[in-house]
């Protein structure tokens, strides 16, 4: 499937309207999929995905489909949503993208540990309440 394929099914409108919640860590091994776990469940209720920004170590690295799929990104640290915010503007989405949010969350939990969990359901909150502020 080409790359203009994927990025028009990312669209599908059979994904329903859920919010697309493209959650970003380094490898995308522990802490984004435990993000993409706690914002798919109650009370989010998100379609999410999960992605890492390290190519050599990422399981699933992030891509253009996953930009231009997303309408909202969740980085665990500063770094990489600058990394997102960087390749944003190499695919010509940066003045169309979605809202970046920063939970700050170190690289030192197993994935789906309970303190991980809450800790990612609170500062979501706490930083989507703020941006609206």
């Amino acid at each position: 499937m080409s790359t203009m394929n994927r990025i028009g099914n990312a669209g599908n409108r059979y994904q329903g309207d859920y919010k697309r919640v493209l959650c970003v860590c380094s490898a995308g091994l522990l802490r984004s999929p435990t993000a993409a776990l706690v914002l798919s469940q109650d009370p989010f209720n998100y379609n999410t995905r999960a992605v890492g920004i390290s190519n050599e170590y990422a399981l699933i690295p992030l891509e253009s489909v996953h930009l231009h799929w997303a309408d909202e990104i969740v980085a665990m640290e500063e770094r990489h949503a600058e990394y997102v915010r960087e390749a944003l503007k190499n695919v010509g989405l940066f003045d169309s993208a979605p809202p970046i949010y920063v939970l700050n969350i170190p690289d030192n939990y197993e994935y789906r540990n309970p303190a991980l969990t809450k800790m990612i359901a609170e500062r979501y909150v706490e930083v989507t309440a703020n941006a609206k502020e």
